[in-house]
């Protein structure tokens, strides 16, 4: 007997529906949507927000910087605009366009500016500050962002909560030592959510099945690498998106464009060395790959039309600020509107083509920071098209001179996926495709 396959809208429905039947009907206190990239974190938010509010249910939002904040306001007021939102805000916030834009929406320092809002919407951070009230209800978003101690710190102010986030991407991070915490199952270096099932396993926990932002070239590589035990699957086939340049390919940078255009990926590999951190030879790389693109006149087609290869539309992601500006410096006048950034503030963010320099190019050694699965993670799940890495040659025979040496410390659950391994199945794949320089 052969079995039918659901479709992508139908089995992303099906999880949601479940999700949202749970919110109604479980007697849990928390429950938590793991998802992949691009598949719908924040509408989930925005639609659970609706029917948590049209109970009468007082809710709160906690999201993890004031641009998710911002951007979680917006589409609110997009898909209920009736729905009364209140913004906490530190003393000197000015409202942006965008929350100013919401027709029901009032911003405040403290609870009691608010005027009793249905939803009320803050920062971790900010929500840290409220000593009083509780809500029967909170939202959590980017969970996996979120640092454990900043849970603690909100949690008196709810009954119960949905965790919604990504647990590929990376994990929270302190500039201070945190060895004295290693080990402990409340260790606040650990996200909000891995604490949370540490002490609460029976919770339920659903996984959103689909990205609907990686196109069918990009979810089984990105899968594989990042998502090895839970998958996903691309909301959209094969021909359903295409990248076209206009004019023909006259140079290697061309070329590689032309096979992230045909397959989704493109390697620009630059000659084996060991280099600063700011390579200027690949932060120009970098740099001339974008600014090509959007010289050729790139046309993106999918199912949400056709449009042209704008700067808008391309992003250049690098591991550390001071690659950021080393790229950006190499930009021309007319590129200076594509978006040049790290992995931390890519986050949440897509675009058509990506163009991506790999952490561990001309390094000499492979450090915890640059194999973070969750940062190679971030940079190459960006794309609804096409995403290009530039890197040196010889990152596999480093990962093969550096197998992963961290300590292991009992009480630490092991890490998955392995960052040693996520970079050797993306390298493993990026080394098939034909190659540029």
């Amino acid at each position: 007997m052969t079995q039918t396959m659901e479709s992508p809208g139908t089995e992303a429905t099906r999880i949601v529906d479940a999700v949202l039947d749970d919110l109604a009907t479980s007697g849990h206190r928390g429950i938590v949507v793991d998802s992949p990239p691009g598949a719908g974190k924040s509408t989930l938010v925005v639609r659970a927000a609706g029917v948590l509010a049209a109970t009468g249910t007082p809710l709160m939002i906690v999201a993890q910087t004031n641009e998710q904040v911002d951007d979680l306001i917006e589409r609110l007021g997009d898909k209920h605009p009736g729905l009364g939102v209140g913004r906490l805000s530190a003393v000197d916030y000015a409202a942006t366009e965008r929350v100013r834009a919401h027709p029901s929406c009032r911003v405040g320092a403290k609870v009691p500016d608010l005027g009793g809002a249905p939803v009320t919407i803050g920062t971790a951070a900010k929500w840290a500050t409220v000593t009083d009230g509780t809500w029967p209800w909170a939202i959590v978003d980017e969970a996996y962002q979120m640092r454990s101690d900043a849970l603690l710190r909100v949690a008196p102010r709810f009954e119960r909560a949905l965790f919604v986030g990504d647990p590929g991407q990376l994990d929270p991070f302190s500039t201070v030592e945190v060895d004295r915490w290693t080990g402990l199952s409340w260790d606040p270096m650990q996200s909000a959510v891995a604490v949370l099932l540490r002490h609460n396993p029976e919770l339920p926990v659903h996984r959103l099945p689909v990205s609907w932002r990686l196109p069918a070239s990009a979810a089984p590589v990105v899968a594989k690498a990042f998502y090895p035990f839970t998958g996903f699957r691309s909301g959209t086939g094969p021909s359903d998106r295409s990248l076209s340049f206009s004019t023909v390919a006259a140079s290697a940078i061309d070329e590689v464009l032309d096979t992230a255009a045909a397959s989704g990926w493109g390697l620009h590999e630059l000659p084996a060395r060991f280099t600063v951190r700011t390579d200027a030879e690949a932060a120009a790389a970098c740099a001339l790959i974008a600014t090509r693109a959007l010289a050729r006149d790139g046309v993106s087609h999918s199912e949400a039309g056709t449009r042209p290869l704008t700067a808008d539309r391309i992003a250049i992601g690098a591991a550390h600020r001071d690659q950021v500006a080393a790229i950006r410096a190499f930009l021309p006048p007319q590129a200076q509107d594509i978006t040049v950034d790290t992995a931390n503030r890519l986050q949440g963010r897509e675009y058509d083509l990506t163009v991506v320099l790999h952490p561990l190019s001309g390094r000499r050694d492979a450090t915890a920071f640059h194999l973070e699965s969750g940062r190679l993670c971030v940079l190459t799940s960006r794309h609804r098209h096409a995403c290009v890495v530039v890197a040196r040659e010889g990152i596999a025979d480093l990962l093969d001179a550096h197998p992963s040496t961290e300590p292991v410390h009992l009480g630490v659950p092991v890490k998955f996926p392995d960052g040693w391994e996520a970079n050797q199945a993306m390298l493993a794949h990026l080394a098939a495709l034909p190659r540029s320089g």
